[in-house]
């Protein structure tokens, strides 16, 4: 029988009184629910506190913590606000839980997310962060699944080791700090994995993008890209993917110009460790594409 895991979950929001009720319920409904929740207002001015008070009252496992107004600037994400919340939970978590969740307040979680991904960790030791796939609401109606690679956990639902957590930082407050930590960890031997869920998905009620704009952030994505060091060729490879989804050509064209743009202001980097490291997965993933692609074709050929 593996060992039985503790959690905490860290939910940092701003004003998300619209998406709040359904997430808290949501998390309520949980088949396992999280040992310990710690409920992380970043300074909202609208009713996200009163939500959060009445919830904590009626669970007992549920915990508000309120940090100071800070100033949002032209670009909210500007210096990783969400990771100096999260982390600041974190110092505030009960030390022995083995396991902390980031979580976001824009969510409607299924059911078994919670049992899923614990049950995850628990089977395999060297599991250091886990997530599940989630899904959105289309344009037209109906869900669609938000597609990244297997080794990607999404931000909005990431259980940490804490053992890998405590290995991986500091990590430098850039945008894209959430690909970064997971190259760090796959770095020093840890596994990254996104699950499946059975039957119900969770769905992410603000797909990616949908706060500020799709364009700004295909445009973030790129200049993340830039500061991981991201090969060039990847970086052409991710921008051809894009453009299979909304707005298709000019998210394309927005991941490029902020590589492209980073690369010509010299914005801030990753440390080198977590560059280089990109770059070796980058050139591994291209040499295997090519090794399946090439015995396709020659099938293929006349002769």
């Amino acid at each position: 029988m593996p060992l039985r895991l503790r959690c905490t979950a860290i939910v940092v929001f701003l004003d998300e009184e619209r998406y709040l009720p359904t997430f808290l319920e949501s998390l309520a409904a949980q088949t396992r629910r999280p040992d310990a929740l710690l409920l992380v207002d970043d300074g909202s001015s609208d009713r996200s506190p009163e939500i959060i008070r009445e919830f904590a009252a009626g669970h007992d496992w549920a915990q508000v913590l309120r940090r100071p107004p800070r100033e949002v600037g032209g670009d909210r994400l500007d210096d990783a606000p969400e990771l100096g919340a999260f982390l600041w939970g974190c110092e505030r978590a009960d030390p022995e839980h083995e396991v902390v969740v980031k979580m976001d307040a824009d969510l409607r979680l299924a059911p078994e997310h919670f049992a899923t991904v614990m049950a995850a960790l628990e089977a395999e030791p060297r599991l250091g962060i886990a997530g599940t796939y989630l899904y959105a609401a289309g344009d037209r109606g109906g869900l669609y699944l938000e597609r990244h690679p297997a080794d990607h956990v999404r931000g909005p639902t990431r259980f940490y080791r804490r053992r890998c957590l405590e290995e991986i930082v500091p990590l430098p407050r850039l945008n894209g700090w959430d690909g970064a930590d997971e190259v760090r960890a796959r770095d020093r031997g840890w596994q990254t994995l996104s699950l499946h869920l059975p039957g119900t998905p969770s769905v992410h009620l603000r797909p990616t993008g949908a706060h500020d704009g799709r364009l700004r952030a295909h445009k973030r994505w790129g200049v993340s890209a830039y500061a991981m060091g991201t090969h060039p060729l990847a970086v052409t490879a991710g921008a051809a993917a894009r453009a299979r989804n909304r707005p298709h050509v000019l998210g394309s064209l927005a991941y490029l110009w902020g590589f492209l743009d980073a690369r010509r202001g010299g914005a801030p980097r990753m440390p080198d460790d977590i560059r280089d490291a990109r770059r070796r997965e980058d050139v591994l993933r291209m040499r295997r594409a090519l090794s399946a692609a090439v015995p396709a074709r020659l099938r293929r050929s006349p002769g």
